[in-house]
């Protein structure tokens, strides 16, 4: 039996997928008279740091809301007992719908303030060094860090 022949579309298809192999590896030989610089990757791991502390920073917001002040609720004493003493007589009077009609009550300013916590200031500590971070949200006891390493790579004139 004779070997076969390759057909002429075979032989073209053959002969692309040669010369793609062989742009292929052109691309990747190293420029050497370009002077260009190839940066590695970093290298990356992450370690665990010791929590030392933890201060919440806090929005502080205010509201200022009108209420209703009457002659009658200066006098009264505002220790708790006694203010719980009032409000629930008020309520067994209707008291309170009568003062809120009275003419002699007027709408004053009443400031309140209210704090959330925006971010927290986290003191730690990672191989004897003490840092700080502020960070989103309270990390608790131990906080997972990335330790990342790249060598300095001077510019032309300084080397």
């Amino acid at each position: 039996m004779s070997p076969r022949l390759p057909t002429p579309a075979c032989l073209l298809v053959l002969g692309a997928g040669l010369c793609l192999w062989g742009a292929a590896a052109r691309a990747q030989e190293p420029r050497a008279t370009t002077g260009t610089t190839v940066i590695q990757p970093e290298n990356v791991r992450w370690e665990v740091a010791q929590v030392l502390r933890v201060k919440p920073v806090y929005q502080v917001l205010r509201a200022t809301r009108m209420e209703p002040r009457c002659p009658e609720d200066d006098a009264r004493d505002e220790r708790p007992m006694s203010r719980l003493a009032n409000s629930v007589r008020d309520a067994l009077t209707r008291r309170e719908a009568q003062r809120q009609a009275s003419e002699n009550c007027r709408m004053v300013p009443v400031e309140r303030e209210f704090r959330r916590p925006i971010a927290y200031d986290v003191d730690y500590v990672y191989r004897g060094m003490k840092y700080r971070s502020r960070l989103p949200y309270d990390p608790g006891n131990h906080l997972r860090i990335r330790i990342s390493v790249t060598p300095y790579v001077p510019p032309m004139e300084e080397r």
